[in-house]
């Protein structure tokens, strides 16, 4: 019997090198529900490739227009993640990978856990904004979960027995993005195609962005200490321009471990999806000229100032990290449509980060998953009103 697999996000950069990793393997897998939000033209190409029978388009536009249009095709069309329930109706997947962007992939990463033998999920503001609630679903459900970032997937893989007490310090890497080798005035000027021109990684508008910014290494580290429970102060940031490194584990009884591979995201993808499993992937050899020569170095927190952003995050989890979440949305999706300026948005997040508006909610916990969105329209409405 065909194991089931969900991709929610499939038309994103993250879904589609799922997607075409399983091309490869369908005498195995079903693609049992795939999602999108506006790229309707791509998710019905990619059902029609792979046989699926159920597409969420949680964008209602799109969706009547699909729904009406394609009226008959054999094709169930969904509008909301709250129907995954009825989709699923008590079925069980194997592998489930979310990739959706931004806090709304929160409600159906906590929705489908019930559903899925394993959860890949590669969307960092639901890991940030509400791991407390993803945790206690994976406990309840025996659902295993994998962390698909490459620098996460990589720590999950040197710490294989989840004995973090074993841990003594965890290094991420940051490939700087465009402005690595730029000097602080440069950024005055920066346009938005200069900022979305990422040297390694083909991603989103947003996540390039926040690769830019480093504002993205603010969240991969705040996720490290979420996931594997590591204190943030023994979680730091190098950069690495190669993008071949992508974390160093030291351990307490004096061993040091690196993971490396190429900066292809179908690596960390294939062994999630593989995971345990005696499956191969066709890589390239080691670049011994970069191991030789690997250019690890601090950040620069002059030019890169949004990574100071970290001192302020509390011990235990709180709704700040929704609060620096939402902010960075707001603001980067203001550059995006040409309504600030990239230096501009750099000061406004960092600002409104550090303001005692905002502040507060460091001592306040998540309850449920409305803390976590109605804090977020909050600061939407509020910074409208404070930015104007």
């Amino acid at each position: 019997m065909k194991k089931k697999i969900v991709i929610l996000g499939s038309t994103g950069s993250i879904g589609k090198n799922t997607l075409n990793i399983l091309r490869n393997d369908q005498k195995n897998f079903e693609i049992f529900l795939l999602s999108a939000n506006k790229n309707i033209s791509l998710l019905l190409k990619q059902a029609k490739e792979f046989n699926v029978k159920n597409l969420i388009i949680n964008n209602n536009k799109k969706f009547n227009f699909v729904k009406k249009k394609y009226k008959n095709l054999k094709i169930n069309f969904y509008n909301s993640f709250l129907d995954i329930d009825k989709i699923l109706n008590k079925k069980k997947i194997f592998y489930s990978m979310i990739s959706i962007n931004g806090i709304d992939g929160l409600l159906p990463t906590i929705r489908l856990i019930k559903f899925t033998k394993n959860i890949a999920i590669a969307n960092k503001e639901s890991l940030i904004c509400g791991w407390g609630l993803i945790s206690n679903q994976l406990k309840k459900f025996n659902t295993y979960f994998i962390p698909v970032d490459s620098e996460h997937f990589s720590i999950f893989s040197l710490i294989n027995d989840n004995d973090t007490n074993r841990v003594e310090k965890v290094y991420i890497t940051a490939s700087g993005g465009p402005f690595l080798n730029k000097k602080k005035n440069f950024l005055k000027s920066v346009t938005k195609q200069q900022a979305l021109n990422h040297p390694n990684w083909n991603m989103g508008n947003h996540i390039t962005i926040n690769s830019s910014s480093m504002m993205n290494k603010v969240f991969e580290a705040i996720e490290v200490k979420k996931i594997f429970n590591i204190k943030l102060k023994n979680v730091s940031i190098l950069t690495h321009p190669k993008s071949y490194i992508h974390a160093i584990v030291k351990f307490k009884n004096g061993l040091v471990k690196i993971l490396t591979h190429e900066p292809d995201m179908k690596i960390p993808i294939f062994n999630s999806i593989y995971f345990g499993k005696k499956k191969y992937f066709n890589s390239k050899k080691i670049n011994f000229e970069i191991l030789n020569n690997p250019t690890l170095n601090k950040i620069n927190y002059n030019k890169f100032p949004l990574v100071k952003i970290l001192n302020n995050i509390p011990e235990k989890e709180s709704l700040y990290e929704t609060v620096i979440v939402a902010i960075n949305d707001y603001f980067v999706n203001k550059f995006l449509n040409d309504q600030i300026k990239y230096s501009e948005m750099l000061k406004l997040i960092y600002m409104y980060c550090n303001d005692k508006i905002f502040l507060k909610y460091k001592y306040i916990r998540v309850k449920n998953i409305n803390d976590i969105y109605n804090l977020k329209k909050y600061i939407d409405l509020k910074l409208n009103e404070l930015s104007v």
